[in-house]
């Protein structure tokens, strides 16, 4: 298996590589701050092959000089506005809200973006910086295929060559989202490695890059070595950039709660970025607790992990007893993934965010139920913070709100779900 260290084996957390201190000045908030190189506090890095690094260090030059510029600033909200179809709603949801009692109940309806989750943010703004580096191939990779979608649609729009790799269990799950993909004219490569599933598509999107220098890799998470993590928050932040005013519109003050799902965590990152600062209002991540955290079948990172280095950052990451990158689960294929993006692990120990679990039984649960009482079907990540919500609102009361961010809809995920209740009858 291909890791970003060049060598046959997978990082573990004693093999730092590449960790070259470089100042450059970042847009941050008091609460996260950027050091040097990336890191948010201990976290983050870049830990990389030195050809992959020079690419990094391009693109680093690229971003800073594009997030700035007028004239990119422009494309790319007219491509949010005009390809995306943003603003998204932020929509109440009364009938939920009754059905629960207690708090207002909010959803971020980021399931109305074009092509149905918040992916395409990201990745217009990466496909503006390939285009200003004279890119002409893209490269990513996929868990429940929405990035990879959004990946393949941009690459169409601006005439650019697209390779999306895919674990191959997570291909034959999630087979519309495949054939989306091929529709566009992207060519999907399924990956039979390890657990077939998103860590192993990021291996091999990484080999694949490795292999073509000149192709540019869009990376669809939080994470990474730097600067993608700062990368990829810049162009989801738009999620909380609206919310926050939207809220402010409907409510006349901010939320009391933020609740968003955590695999890598890009939907999370964009709806937690502009209420960071808001210490009255609590910001919660749900990851995938699976079959429950006394089995191995979950993908609770912060919960059972510890820090490492995986996918060339430090982070927190799930390792087994020999310290190698563990087998992870969830009934989602995009909350599988063994690792986290380094902001959030600088927010989970700075104590600014909280960070829970929902299981497989309790997110389909809750994607049932916003179906059942606002006709609203969420993608099987976003559940995972719908279910999280229903915990809670009931014991709030009627003037408190919460924000839920739904991140994607859930077609890709009406068969996955009749066969789990199914199973499950």
């Amino acid at each position: 298996m291909f890791s970003l260290n060049g060598s046959d084996e997978s990082f573990t957390h004693t093999q730092p590589i590449h960790n070259e201190q470089k100042e450059h000045k970042m847009t941050t908030t008091a609460a996260q701050p950027i050091t040097s190189a990336g890191y948010f506090g201990e976290f983050g890095g870049s830990f990389v092959p030195e050809p992959i690094q020079k690419l990094l260090d391009e693109l680093e030059t690229t971003f800073n000089a594009s997030k700035d510029d007028p004239e990119f600033i422009a494309q790319y909200h007219q491509l949010l506005a005009q390809y995306a179809g943003r603003e998204t709603p932020l929509y109440y949801a009364e009938s939920l809200t009754r059905y629960l009692g207690g708090a207002r109940v909010y959803l971020k309806r980021e399931d109305l973006n074009h092509l149905g989750s918040h992916k395409l943010n990201n990745v217009l703004g990466q496909i503006l910086l390939a285009k200003r580096m004279g890119k002409t191939r893209v490269i990513a990779e996929t868990g429940a295929g929405q990035h990879g979608v959004a990946t393949a649609a941009a690459a169409a729009r601006f005439g650019m060559q697209c390779d999306i790799y895919m674990g191959a269990v997570d291909a034959q799950r999630q087979q519309l989202n495949v054939f989306r993909m091929e529709l566009m004219g992207a060519t999907v490569h399924a990956v039979e490695d390890g657990t077939a599933t998103l860590k192993n598509a990021v291996d091999a999107a990484f080999a694949a890059w490795m292999n073509d220098l000149d192709a540019f890799y869009v990376l669809g998470s939080a994470v990474g070595p730097h600067p993608y993590p700062s990368i990829v928050h810049e162009f989801q932040k738009i999620i909380s950039v609206e919310s926050r005013r939207q809220i402010l519109e409907q409510e006349g003050r901010l939320p009391d709660a933020v609740i968003a799902c955590v695999g890598g965590g890009s939907n999370a990152i964009g709806a937690f970025s502009q209420y960071i600062d808001d210490e009255n209002v609590s910001l919660i991540g749900v990851e995938a607790t699976g079959k429950g955290l006394d089995t191995p079948l979950h993908a609770a990172t912060m919960e059972k992990g510890r820090i490492g280095i995986i996918d060339g950052m430090k982070t927190y990451s799930l390792f087994d007893d020999n310290g190698e990158i563990a087998e992870v689960y969830s009934i989602s294929a995009g909350l599988d993934y063994p690792g986290v993006g380094p902001e959030h692990a600088f927010l989970k120990d700075s104590g600014r965010v909280e960070y829970t679990g929902a299981t497989d039984d309790e997110a389909v649960d809750a994607l049932v139920t916003l179906s059942k009482t606002e006709g609203i079907l969420p993608a099987i990540e976003s559940s995972h913070a719908l279910a999280e919500a229903i915990k809670r609102a009931p014991h709030m009361s009627p003037d408190q709100i919460i924000i839920v961010n739904v991140s994607g809809r859930g077609d890709k995920d009406v068969q996955q779900v009749k066969d789990y209740l199914a199973q499950r009858a």
